[in-house]
Order: C-alpha cells, then sequence, then structure tokens
C-alpha cells in the first residue's frame, strides 16, 4: 500500500505505535519497582480478574501457559501473588493477590496516570474524554467481529 505525505497514517498503526511508546514509558518510569512489564501486566489483569484459573489468564494475557507458570512462580516469590487449590478441580490453581500486591498496584496505577497525563499534555479534558470513547467503540467493534464464526466473518467480507 502507497501512502501519501498529506495522508494521515493507518490506524493500526498509529494505535501501535501509541501502545508501545506508553508501554515503554510506563517501563522507564517503573524501572526502579523492581517489576518488569509481564510482571506488572500480570498483576493488572490478575486485579480485574482476581480468582482466576492459570490457564484463562494465560488466555487472557495472550502468552502460553508455561510462560505464566513462570510468571506467576515469579510473582509467587516476590509475595504478590498466591496461588490456591481449585475447589471444583484438584488440577487447577485459582490466582490471588496477596495484600503485599496492594501498594505495588497503588504506585503503577499513580506511574499510569502521570504516563496518561504525559501523553494526553495538550489535549483538552473534553477531547480526552472523546479519545476515550471512541477507543471503546473501536474495541467494541473489534471484540463482537472476532466473536463471530470464521465462516460467518468470511461470508460478511464477501457481501462488502
Amino acid at each position: 500500500m502507497t501512502t501519501h505525505p498529506n495522508q494521515p497514517p493507518p490506524i493500526g498503526f498509529l494505535l501501535h505505535d501509541c501502545a508501545r511508546l506508553m508501554r515503554k514509558r510506563f517501563e522507564q518510569r517503573t524501572r526502579a519497582l523492581g517489576l518488569s512489564r509481564a510482571q506488572w501486566q500480570l498483576l493488572f489483569v490478575l486485579k480485574r480478574n482476581e480468582g482466576i484459573q492459570q490457564g484463562a489468564l494465560a488466555e487472557l494475557m495472550d502468552v502460553e501457559p508455561i510462560t505464566l507458570v513462570r510468571l506467576v512462580d515469579r510473582c509467587q516469590k516476590a509475595g504478590l501473588v498466591e496461588r490456591r487449590p481449585d475447589p471444583k478441580d484438584r488440577r487447577a490453581w485459582r490466582l490471588h493477590l496477596t495484600a503485599q500486591a496492594g501498594p505495588e498496584l497503588e504506585r503503577l496505577h499513580e506511574i499510569g496516570m502521570a504516563t496518561r497525563d504525559e501523553a494526553l499534555t495538550a489535549v483538552s479534558p473534553a477531547r480526552r474524554d472523546e479519545v476515550v470513547r471512541i477507543l471503546e467503540i473501536i474495541r467494541n467493534n473489534l471484540s463482537e467481529a472476532c466473536a463471530r464464526p470464521p465462516e460467518l466473518q468470511t461470508m460478511e467480507s464477501a457481501d462488502a
């Protein structure tokens, strides 16, 4: 695809670049905490899905189960996560944050807010709200599209 100097970059590339740069900036700010990006991602996702099985968490984080096991091992060793047996499945573990994870999450939240504010410098509060609403619409549209069976997706693109 040829792009012209007057055209804006494709939205997918722009979104990817913004997300990459926000992660990079966030990582620069979190180095002093001693947590890797994977560890803070695990803490954020687990905070929203407390008690989730390891396999389901691996799927949510889009990582291989063995990768997640090693990551949970490191977080457990650091005292941030604990595994509890699943009462319905002897082979499975449920993951929970420890009390020690609370202050770490609070620091990560503060750093996240500062990073977001830095990224949105010179964007008015009203326009910030608009950006969030638009991104939520994009996410919902894509989430719904991804949930449809592949054969239906093929038929839709043929109709377009």
